[in-house]
């Protein structure tokens, strides 16, 4: 029986698919970067065939599988492959000034939204109703948008405090819809609710591509005969397992940033620095500090859409690699459309027709790869293509310092030759040994968590009592994540109270880790 001692950790991008296999002792045994696949599968696939084939490597050893993707973003940031979902909210009479998904791009509302109800309902922030709940509205709302709607998103004001009337319209939503995917905003974001509701909506939609990549996964590793316990990486640099990942894929939208980061710290040694990484389809800037990702406290924006639920403090641009070049004229414009994993047959430097970023950094000789050369008429507008591409990494990078002082940069990612030499407001520019599979690096460096964020009334108990039961919740997340019992601590613990309010009140934040379940 061989010694089950190393990791496969695979990134699952829109442009490449990346695996790594990493022993014990976090040696790099093995890597592989291929063009992902229209299906997922085949680029999946492939990168785990190579890193298994390695001098040195033996299947039988594997003992996990750690998945990171960025499919949940760039289905967002392209409007592609998203479920349709029907949107309750409860909390009528009194929240009809703000109406669902407002604020959102028009286009992405008309990607997403089967239809949007406000019932009635909702709890104060002591935990009383806000008005009663109105079982009768949400059926009729269900039956006229039963044959459109793919997934459900209820939210409620007030839902950390208490989360009995969503309960109760998850009863009815399956006893009218039957096995539809239903998304909670109690289990998904904060207090804040249209943030937690943007964020519930965006979980629902996701469903369908988190489901293409896990059975992906699924399909090539027992292909490869592999029988490791796999986990999803998710967006605070930590893992869960596959189950929770389909239940919340929202939470993985930042999970190839957070491991990009963790990745870039451990390639370079460096424990505070920004980090940019820049994909096929995108870019996403970041901050290293203490060797973990910088969260955000505030609510974050995706696609255009504030949300509330943990992420990595990122910016993310509709830059990458294979971006395509659009021109009328003297118009120039980036994106935010990219050929992704197609560059090689639609890029001009592979002989395409299209126009992208990638071809531009030829032109201008920030990078040699492909077998054509740029047309020399096309010279001006790779040029201004390029000059345009690195106005907006400056700006992404300047929006994540929080120092008007030079810092060091980390690029990685497999379209970091877009990048220039020199950056304002950058000391140094790192560009470590594989930087390319960064992402899936940090994906095998992670541990599982647990986290809870609840607004606590401290009169029905002591605070101790309070806090002890909001640990335990927290704990009890992290083995649902795939944590083992045993190795779960509770490593961060956030009190904050709540004034002007009639009866004493704080928010709690607890986060729970644990070592991996064998």
């Amino acid at each position: 029986m061989p010694e089950l001692d190393l990791r496969l950790g695979i990134d699952v991008g829109g442009t490449n698919t990346d695996a790594v296999i990493m022993d014990r002792q976090d040696r790099l045994l093995a890597k592989a970067k291929v063009a992902g696949t229209e299906d997922v599968t085949g680029g999946i696939d492939q990168a785990i065939a190579r890193v298994l084939a390695a001098p040195g490597v033996e299947p039988g050893r594997v003992s996990h599988v750690m998945l990171g993707t960025t499919h949940a973003t760039n289905a967002i940031l392209e409007r592609r492959k998203l479920g349709r979902v029907a949107l309750v909210r409860i909390g009528s009479p009194a929240t009809h000034a703000v109406r669902p998904l407002f604020g959102w791009p028009q286009d992405l509302r008309e990607a997403l939204s089967a239809g949007e109800v406000i019932i009635g309902g909702g709890i104060e922030f002591d935990g009383r109703e806000l008005a009663p709940f109105d079982p009768e509205a949400l059926a009729r709302f269900l039956g006229e948008v039963s044959s459109r709607a793919d997934a459900v998103a209820v939210s409620c004001v007030f839902s950390p405090v208490s989360a009995r009337h969503e309960l109760r319209a998850q009863e009815i939503v399956r006893r009218e819809l039957g096995d539809i995917h239903i998304s909670l905003s109690h289990q998904i974001g904060s207090v804040g609710l249209l943030e937690r509701e943007n964020a519930t909506a965006l979980n629902a939609a996701l469903v369908g591509v988190a489901r293409e990549v896990t059975t992906a996964v699924h399909q090539a590793l027992q292909r490869h005969g592999l029988k490791a316990t796999t986990f999803f990486a998710q967006n605070d640099g930590t893992l869960m397992a596959l189950d929770y990942a389909l239940q919340y894929p929202v939470l993985t939208i930042g999970s190839g940033p957070a491991n990009s980061i963790r990745g870039a710290g451990f390639l370079t040694g460096l424990s505070d620095a920004v980090v940019l990484d820049i994909g096929g389809t995108s870019s996403d800037v970041g901050v290293l500090t203490g060797g973990f990702p910088r969260e955000s406290s505030q609510g974050v924006e995706i696609g255009g859409v504030r949300t509330n639920f943990r992420m990595p403090d990122l910016v993310t641009v509709a830059i990458g690699g294979g971006t395509v070049v659009h021109h009328e004229g003297d118009r120039l414009r980036l994106g935010p459309e990219s050929v992704g994993y197609r560059i090689t047959g639609e890029a001009l430097v592979f002989g395409g027709k299209t126009l992208t970023l990638s071809d531009a950094a030829i032109a201008c000789a920030r990078a040699s790869f492909g077998s054509h050369r740029v047309p020399p008429r096309l010279q001006g507008l790779a040029e201004g293509a390029m000059k345009q591409c690195d106005e907006v990494l400056a700006e992404a990078i300047d929006r994540v310092k929080t120092s008007r002082s030079d810092c060091p940069l980390i690029v990685v990612g497999g379209g970091s030759v877009l990048l220039p030499d020199r950056v304002p407001g950058i000391s140094e520019i790192h560009r470590p040994e594989n930087f390319d599979v960064a992402n899936a690096i940090g994906a095998t460096l992670a541990s599982v968590s647990g986290r809870v964020d609840r607004i606590a009334q401290l009169g029905a108990g002591s605070r101790e009592d309070t806090l002890a039961k909001v640990c335990e919740e927290a704990r009890q997340q992290a083995v649902l994540a795939g944590a083992s019992p045993g190795s779960v601590d509770i490593v961060e613990v956030e009190e904050i109270p709540l004034a002007y309010l009639t009866t004493p009140a704080v928010r709690l934040r607890v986060k729970a880790v644990g070592a991996l379940e064998a």
